[in-house]
């Protein structure tokens, strides 16, 4: 196969954007609910139990969603790499001294959000009229909803940026351990 040939939507067997997510070759319509992350770094245990509990609950009566997580964040180790090369050539002291600060910077960002995480639940939508998926996707959404967790139907957007994030950090993890 030639390079550029294939488009990312036909590697992804995306045929479409539908009215409820995405229309796939391969696997029917998934719609997508965006979960809104609980910081459970301040709740208690007894609050904590109580989330896993919801969550159990919710997989027990709907099995057939699936989890998604991502990182919310971006990752800086492509620019950390170009500043240190900058500051390895660089022969004003200063400005080697503030190529470094740069660096600690971005070290210091990229770890106060490194626990940042986002959160989606897929659901293969069943081969129904309009009508009868809009009523399942709604009572889903309700469903999810009453366990606790805040979410809401993710948009167009919401689905490209989330699939853009998974597929940038894996690609930038794959292409990594490349020599």
């Amino acid at each position: 196969m030639k390079k550029g040939n294939t488009s990312t939507q036909t590697l992804l067997g995306v045929k479409h954007f539908s009215r409820n997510g995405v229309q796939t070759a391969g696997h029917g319509e998934l719609a997508y609910f965006l979960v809104t992350p609980t910081n459970i770094s301040v709740l208690s245990e007894t609050n904590i139990e109580q989330k896993i509990q919801h969550l159990m609950q919710l997989l027990t009566v709907q099995p057939d969603i699936e989890i998604i997580c991502v990182d919310a964040r971006e990752n800086f180790e492509h620019n950390k790499l170009s500043l240190a090369k900058k500051a390895e050539k660089e022969q004003n002291l200063k400005v080697q001294l503030l190529l470094r600060r740069d660096m600690k910077y971005l070290d210091d960002i990229q770890l106060q959000m490194s626990t940042a995480r986002e959160f989606m639940f897929c659901y293969r939508v069943p081969h129904t009229s309009n009508e009868q998926t809009l009523s399942v996707l709604n009572r889903l959404e309700k469903k999810i909803n009453e366990q606790g967790f805040d979410c809401k139907r993710a948009t167009k957007e919401d689905i490209k940026r989330f699939i853009s994030r998974y597929f940038g950090h894996v690609c930038e993890y794959s292409l990594d351990d490349v020599d």
